[in-house]
C-alpha cells in the first residue's frame, strides 16, 4: 500500500518546539519532492515547506522562515520539519504531500498526501 504517514504532532507551549516526520510505505521517498502544509480550522491550506528530491532546493513560508527547517534522509524514507519557535499562530493540522515535481509541490499540488498531525502551541 502505498502511503505517506506524518507523526510527531502534540501540544506545546510558545517558544518549544516539534518535529515532525512524514514516512514513506509503499514507495521510494527519493524520488520525489515533498511538500510540508498546514490547515487551521477555518482557514484555507498553506504551503509551509518544501524540498527536493535530493534536497538541493527548499523553499519555507515567510510565516517560519527562520524558524522552521525541512530536510530528509532518503535511507531512511522519511521527511523532517523540524519546529522552533513555535508560536499559536503555527496552530493547525500539518501535512505532508509527495510528488515528482518540485514545483508541483511549491504549486500545492502533491501525488500523495498524508492523513495528517495535530499541532497545538497554547499556554
Amino acid at each position: 500500500q502505498v502511503q505517506l504517514v506524518e507523526s510527531g504532532g502534540g501540544l506545546v507551549q510558545p517558544g518549544g518546539s516539534l518535529r515532525l516526520s512524514c514516512a514513506a510505505s509503499g514507495f521510494t521517498l527519493d524520488y520525489y519532492a515533498i511538500g510540508w502544509f498546514r490547515q487551521a480550522p477555518g482557514k484555507e491550506r498553506e504551503l509551509v515547506s518544501a524540498i527536493s528530491r535530493s534536497g538541493g532546493r527548499s523553499y519555507y513560508a515567510d510565516s517560519v522562515k527562520g524558524r522552521f527547517t525541512i530536510s530528509r534522509d532518503n535511507a531512511k524514507n522519511i521527511v523532517y520539519l523540524q519546529m522552533n519557535s513555535l508560536k499559536p499562530e503555527d496552530t493547525a493540522a500539518y501535512f505532508c504531500a509527495g510528488d515528482g515535481s518540485y514545483s508541483s509541490v511549491v504549486g500545492g499540488t502533491g501525488d500523495y498526501w498524508g492523513q495528517g498531525t495535530q499541532v497545538t502551541v497554547s499556554s
